[in-house]
Protein backbone atom coordinates (compact mmCIF):
# COMPACT_ATOMS: atom_id res chain seq x y z
CA UNK A 1 0.00 0.00 0.00
CA UNK A 2 1.10 3.58 -0.72
CA UNK A 3 1.83 5.73 2.06
CA UNK A 4 -1.61 7.59 1.95
CA UNK A 5 -3.03 4.44 2.63
CA UNK A 6 -0.89 3.77 5.56
CA UNK A 7 -1.92 7.03 7.29
CA UNK A 8 -5.29 6.44 7.14
CA UNK A 9 -5.37 2.93 8.22
CA UNK A 10 -3.00 3.66 11.18
CA UNK A 11 -4.65 7.06 12.02
CA UNK A 12 -1.68 9.00 11.76
CA UNK A 13 -0.65 11.90 9.18
CA UNK A 14 1.68 11.22 5.96
CA UNK A 15 4.52 13.67 7.73
CA UNK A 16 4.46 11.57 10.85
CA UNK A 17 5.25 8.60 9.41
CA UNK A 18 7.67 10.17 7.29
CA UNK A 19 8.93 11.39 10.52
CA UNK A 20 9.07 7.89 12.46
CA UNK A 21 10.97 6.72 9.63
CA UNK A 22 13.47 9.03 9.85
CA UNK A 23 13.71 8.24 13.39
CA UNK A 24 14.32 5.00 13.15
CA UNK A 25 10.74 3.93 14.84
CA UNK A 26 9.16 2.32 11.71
CA UNK A 27 11.84 0.56 9.05
CA UNK A 28 11.99 2.29 5.82
CA UNK A 29 9.64 1.15 3.10
CA UNK A 30 10.73 -1.23 -0.11
CA UNK A 31 10.52 1.25 -3.26
CA UNK A 32 8.33 0.26 -5.93
CA UNK A 33 9.86 1.06 -9.40
CA UNK A 34 8.34 4.28 -9.22
CA UNK A 35 10.06 5.60 -6.55
CA UNK A 36 6.68 5.19 -4.55
CA UNK A 37 6.89 3.92 -1.14
CA UNK A 38 5.35 0.30 -0.31
CA UNK A 39 3.88 -0.80 2.95
CA UNK A 40 2.32 -3.70 4.52
CA UNK A 41 -0.12 -4.58 7.52
CA UNK A 42 2.96 -5.21 9.60
CA UNK A 43 3.77 -1.04 8.98
CA UNK A 44 0.33 -0.48 9.79
CA UNK A 45 0.63 -2.51 12.95
CA UNK A 46 3.28 -1.35 13.85
CA UNK A 47 2.01 2.67 13.81
CA UNK A 48 -0.53 1.82 15.70
CA UNK A 49 1.68 0.53 18.66
CA UNK A 50 3.36 3.62 18.17
CA UNK A 51 0.24 5.65 18.53
CA UNK A 52 -0.95 3.79 21.54
CA UNK A 53 1.95 4.18 23.08
CA UNK A 54 2.44 8.01 22.43
CA UNK A 55 -1.31 8.50 23.75
CA UNK A 56 0.23 6.84 27.24
CA UNK A 57 2.93 9.44 27.52
CA UNK A 58 6.12 7.07 26.06
CA UNK A 59 8.54 9.16 24.70
CA UNK A 60 9.96 8.20 20.77
CA UNK A 61 13.29 6.88 22.52
CA UNK A 62 11.09 4.29 24.70
CA UNK A 63 9.10 3.39 21.56
CA UNK A 64 12.09 2.13 20.12
CA UNK A 65 12.60 0.54 23.14
CA UNK A 66 9.57 -0.96 23.71
CA UNK A 67 9.64 -2.17 19.46
CA UNK A 68 12.99 -3.65 20.10
CA UNK A 69 11.77 -5.90 23.14
CA UNK A 70 8.53 -7.05 21.20
CA UNK A 71 10.66 -8.06 18.19
CA UNK A 72 10.49 -11.55 19.43
CA UNK A 73 7.02 -12.66 20.52
CA UNK A 74 8.76 -15.62 22.68
CA UNK A 75 10.47 -13.36 24.56
CA UNK A 76 9.54 -13.30 28.70
CA UNK A 77 7.06 -9.94 28.98
CA UNK A 78 9.30 -9.09 31.99
CA UNK A 79 10.90 -6.03 29.94
CA UNK A 80 7.86 -4.78 28.92
CA UNK A 81 6.45 -4.34 32.25
CA UNK A 82 9.82 -3.28 33.86
CA UNK A 83 9.40 -0.44 31.11
CA UNK A 84 5.53 0.26 31.47
CA UNK A 85 6.01 0.26 35.52
CA UNK A 86 8.74 3.09 35.17
CA UNK A 87 6.11 4.85 32.70
CA UNK A 88 3.41 4.69 35.11
CA UNK A 89 5.90 5.59 37.96
CA UNK A 90 7.13 8.66 35.74
CA UNK A 91 3.26 9.70 35.55
CA UNK A 92 2.51 9.45 39.47
CA UNK A 93 5.42 11.78 40.10
CA UNK A 94 4.67 14.03 37.68
CA UNK A 95 0.72 14.08 38.91
CA UNK A 96 2.12 14.72 42.37
CA UNK A 97 3.91 17.38 41.19
CA UNK A 98 1.09 18.59 39.61
CA UNK A 99 -0.84 18.46 42.73
CA UNK A 100 1.41 20.65 44.75
CA UNK A 101 1.90 23.09 41.84
CA UNK A 102 -2.13 23.40 42.16
CA UNK A 103 -2.46 23.31 45.96
CA UNK A 104 -0.23 26.34 46.39
CA UNK A 105 -1.89 28.34 43.16
CA UNK A 106 -5.07 27.91 45.22
CA UNK A 107 -3.49 29.16 48.38
CA UNK A 108 -2.33 31.79 46.77
CA UNK A 109 -5.71 32.60 44.25
CA UNK A 110 -7.24 32.85 47.93
CA UNK A 111 -4.91 35.03 49.63
CA UNK A 112 -5.61 37.38 47.02
CA UNK A 113 -8.78 39.99 47.28
CA UNK A 114 -8.39 40.77 43.93
CA UNK A 115 -8.61 43.93 44.15
CA UNK A 116 -6.32 47.18 45.63
CA UNK A 117 -2.58 48.02 45.27
CA UNK A 118 -0.61 45.92 43.52
CA UNK A 119 2.53 45.78 45.84
CA UNK A 120 0.40 44.95 48.57
CA UNK A 121 -0.63 41.79 46.52
CA UNK A 122 0.06 38.34 48.22
CA UNK A 123 0.44 36.71 44.97
CA UNK A 124 2.84 38.77 43.60
CA UNK A 125 4.55 38.89 46.81
CA UNK A 126 5.09 35.03 46.86
CA UNK A 127 6.31 34.82 43.60
CA UNK A 128 8.80 38.05 44.46
CA UNK A 129 10.12 36.31 46.98
CA UNK A 130 14.01 34.73 47.20
CA UNK A 131 13.55 31.38 47.89
CA UNK A 132 16.56 30.94 48.60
Amino acid sequence: MKIGALAQRADVGIDTIRYYEREGVIPQPRRRESGYRQYGEGDVVRLRFVRRAKQLGFTLPEIRDLLDLTASASDDMAGLNVRAQAKLDDVNGRIGELLRVRDALQQLVEACPGHGALDTCPIMAALSEDAA
